[in-house]
């Protein structure tokens, strides 16, 4: 809360309470110089409650906070409270969260987190203990007049007693802001005053399953996808991007991501791609270590953002595409000997060296019909335990012990539940001390403390093995800087997010993200002849609402570049700009990259036939790797999409940008190609099937790392760079050792 700590002036006097005309009415508490006194004592003391003689301000959770801002000078942090007390001590002051008018050393800022975690873990019960062990998705109500959050009984928080909730709408952060400041006010307001810790899905990007964004007023900057960043090839711009969008997180209240994928596409046909970094395990590590670092900092702190990297030991090896959120999809198969540590672990080593806050491991097992991957056996017959990761103590074993991960272990939603594969006849109790025991840490998909409770009671888990991950969460809680100040300026967040210079830097991606593929006869960049005007037909084909998208489309193609001529007939055209989006959902549980109907293309003949009529640039958006083969052989130009937004797209038609980007995976030739290829390794691998990649009429092949550019209006051949695998020459580089 910066900019209004900016605001206001500091006294030096006694205690002043300040009203301020902001969306939370904040009052200010200033230093009292008093004696130092120690932890846990009551002498010399002085005390605020909060509650009295206070005006509630617009929060949206109706309760004035009195705040004290932050003095570097002395090393006082900004606290706030809303609640409990404030308590005035030696010249500091301290948070009173389990109003006792004693300063606790879980409350005392000034001394080492590891002190201050063990004295509040002796203070739990094992009930809210194991509340803290989960997290599971978090619904507000909206209210119908206005779409703002109201505040509910709220049982996740009040009665489970759970501090990890998962937040996936996509509202105005002002919105965002105004229901995680009720979280924290109910945190605050609980026995221990525990705060929560708000987690969401990426919300910079477009998304076919997960947190969307559209670029409305109020979101966060838009950025292109996962795999518009690999196609850029520009690791330094992901850092950029994460230092740009923690700023924008932080100030909505939300303080941890599901994310990044540090998963390899390895399997074509597997819906998840979209969320990836593509086939290369050296470029997906590069991108990796710098979302993290982006995110997070070099280490965590009251600025960040923690990652959870996702989906250990890597989710791209799959059976014909099918996922393991289903039970046909339950099983990671390696084929190809030592395909693991070869391909999908790299950039989990990279998330490592990032100082990533947790990693998250799949709901899949390791398949005992797999090559030999190169670790220690589970039994003398049996390479692996084949029980789901989360559960699977010589996975998780490997990732802390060989990798040397000290954060800590989130499972995926249900993989401890229903989706706890290979453990399917054990009890809930059973299920989560397998996973505990494991060296799982908190658990996904659940609001239900009792089976861990039930386990200690039971026998099945000792309260001390769950104080080791009750200790793991609560130091990410302290050094993300909750306990000191939680709450957050909605009007803050709407100017955080509304920074041009922000989505300047985003748009720039945009631009770096798109891949030509094909120019005919140099037909682009497509630029107004003296002789002939160019007038383009427009039409996009995409699942849902048509008309509404090819009418969106026009808009903002207009609106960008006056100079162009939409027209409405494809007679009056002389050129047509066609953008293909395809979409698989992973929840439909049917793997297939065909372009059609079955990915909500309903009119592929009528491609072609805009294709054969006149000169026709076709953009596609390879959020998958689509076979094209029934789409491409008619374009005159044809253009990689990634989640890209119009205006970048329109600049490189025009020739106001000149493509760079390079294919983050290979598109294959046809269905045989994809029958025939190997799941578990990358299309450039020496085990991969030689004939995968997609080649044009112009003998190109559309195999990792191809791209077309312009030079002076005229299409060269790939660059010297083009086949490579990993950052090319030029690129910076992040060194992983």
């Amino acid at each position: 809360m910066a900019s209004i700590s900016s605001r206001i002036k500091k006294k030096s006097s006694k205690l002043r309470k300040t009203v301020l005309a902001s969306t939370l009415t904040l009052s200010v508490l200033t230093p009292v110089v008093t004696p130092q006194v120690s932890a846990d004592s009551r002498e010399d003391l002085g005390y605020v409650d909060p509650t009295e003689n206070t005006t509630p301000g617009n929060s949206g959770a109706d309760v004035t906070t009195y705040r004290v801002l932050a003095n570097p000078a002395t090393g006082q942090p900004e606290i706030e409270a809303a609640r409990k007390g404030v308590l005035s001590a030696g010249g500091y002051q301290f948070r009173d969260l389990d109003g006792d008018r004693s300063l606790d050393s879980y409350e005392d800022w000034r001394k080492p987190v590891e002190q201050r975690v063990a004295d509040l873990v002796s203070k739990m019960t094992l009930a809210e203990k194991a509340g803290l062990l989960l997290i599971n998705t978090h619904t507000p109500i909206a209210n119908p007049a206005d779409g703002r959050y109201v505040k509910a009984d709220d049982q996740m928080i009040v009665e489970k007693n759970m501090r990890y909730v998962i937040y996936r709408q996509s509202p105005s952060v002002e919105v965002v802001s105004k229901y995680t400041n009720q979280l924290q006010e109910l945190g605050e307001a609980s026995r221990l005053g525990i705060p929560v810790v708000v987690t969401s899905n990426p919300r910079n990007h477009s998304s076919t399953d997960y947190t969307n964004n559209d670029g409305g007023k109020g979101a966060h900057t838009f950025w292109p996808g996962a795999l518009g960043f690999a196609a850029a090839r520009d690791a330094e711009a992901v850092k950029e991007f994460g230092e740009i969008a923690a700023k924008e997180w932080r100030a909505a209240g939300i303080r941890k991501v599901y994310g990044y994928t540090a998963d390899i596409a390895t399997d074509p046909l597997w819906a998840r791609i979209e969320d990836t970094f593509g086939e290369d395990p050296a470029l997906a590590s590069n991108m990796i270590y710098n979302v993290i670092t982006g995110f997070q900092g070099e280490e965590l702190g009251k600025d960040s953002v923690s990652i959870t990297v996702k989906h250990f030991p890597g989710g791209g090896a799959r059976d014909n595409g099918l996922d393991p959120h289903f039970v046909e999809g339950k099983f990671n198969p390696y084929p190809t000997e030592g395909s693991l540590l070869k391909y999908h672990v790299p950039p989990f080593k990279a998330a490592i060296k990032a100082n990533a806050a947790s990693v998250m491991p799949y709901y899949a097992y390791p398949s005992n019909t797999s090559a030999d991957q190169g670790l220690p056996w589970y039994s003398e017959t049996q390479q692996f335990e084949e029980v789901g990761f989360a559960l699977n103590k010589g996975i998780l074993d490997f990732l802390r012990n060989d990798l040397g991960f000290k954060g800590y272990v989130n499972s995926d939603t249900g993989a401890v539940g229903a989706n706890a594969w290979g453990a399917e006849s054990l009890t809930p109790a059973q299920k989560v001390a397998k996973a505990i025991q494991a060296g799982t840490d908190i658990i996904s998909g659940s609001s239900d403390p009792q089976p861990i409770i039930t386990a200690v009671e039971q026998g099945l888990l000792t309260e001390a093995e769950i104080d080791e991950s009750v200790v793991l969460l609560l130091t990410e809680m302290m050094n993300l800087g909750l306990f000191e100040d939680p709450y957050v300026d909605p009007q803050n967040a709407l100017n955080t997010v509304a920074n041009p210079k922000a989505q300047k830097l985003a748009d720039e991606a945009h631009h770096k993200s798109i891949v030509l593929l094909r120019n005919d006869k140099n037909l682009l960049p497509l630029k107004d002849a003296k002789i002939q005007k160019v007038k383009l037909y427009v039409e996009m084909f995409t699942g849902g609402d048509a008309e509404a998208a090819n009418k969106n489309l026009k808009t903002a193609i207009k609106k960008h570049d006056e100079s162009i001529t939409i027209v409405e007939n494809l007679e009056e055209a002389t050129h047509a700009f066609v953008w293909v989006k395809p979409a698989q959902s992973n929840w439909d549980n049917n793997p297939r990259i065909s372009v059609g109907p079955e990915t909500g293309i309903a009119n592929v003949e009528k491609i072609a036939e805009i294709q054969k009529t006149v000169p026709t640039i076709t953009a596609v958006n390879f959020i998958s790797p689509w076979l094209i083969d029934k789409i491409e052989p008619n374009a005159a130009a044809v253009l990689s999409t990634y989640g890209t937004k119009t205006e970048a797209v329109m600049d490189v038609i025009r020739g106001e940008f000149n493509p760079t980007g390079k294919l983050p995976f290979a598109i294959p030739a046809n269905e045989d190609a994809v029958n025939k290829e190997v799941g578990d390794v990358p299309s450039f691998a020496e085990e991969e099937y030689p004939d995968y990649a997609y080649v044009n009429k112009a003998g190109d092949k559309y195999k990792y790392g191809f791209g077309l550019s312009y030079n002076q209006g005229k299409a060269i051949g790939k660059p010297d760079h083009a086949g490579e695998t990993g950052l090319p020459a030029h690129a910076g580089k992040i060194p992983l050792k």
